[in-house]
């Protein structure tokens, strides 16, 4: 699904990752993450892709809001899970959306 957000300016953070191995737990624990940000003051929404290389962008209202969302108590648990356990790589990266564009096929 394609999350709504609002006019820009607003910030993206793109997490690109390839897993170690399948580990039920890295999905409970990526469910459990979006339960969180939904609730965290900031976020705007999230996107999500995974096959070979899992794509993640969330999009969040400001760069305070990002920086308090990396500090939240289990999700500091989360990424000391992934450096440990799931993840054989990964980047993040945060940007400034200053645009964006969306189209729908209403008739599909």
């Amino acid at each position: 699904m394609i999350a709504k957000t609002p006019t820009p300016p607003y910030y993206a953070v793109i997490f690109t990752s390839t897993l170690q191995s399948d580990d039920p737990e890295y999905g409970r624990t990526a469910e459990r993450m979006l339960e969180l940000a939904e609730q965290h003051a900031g976020f705007l929404g999230e996107e999500s892709a995974r096959e070979q290389l899992g794509i993640t962008v969330s999009y969040w209202q400001d760069l305070e809001s990002i920086k308090q969302w990396k500090q939240q108590s289990e999700h500091v648990i989360a990424q000391q899970m992934g450096r440990k356990h799931w993840y054989k790589t990964y980047a993040t990266r945060i940007c400034l959306v200053e645009r964006d564009y969306f189209f729908a096929d209403d008739s599909a």
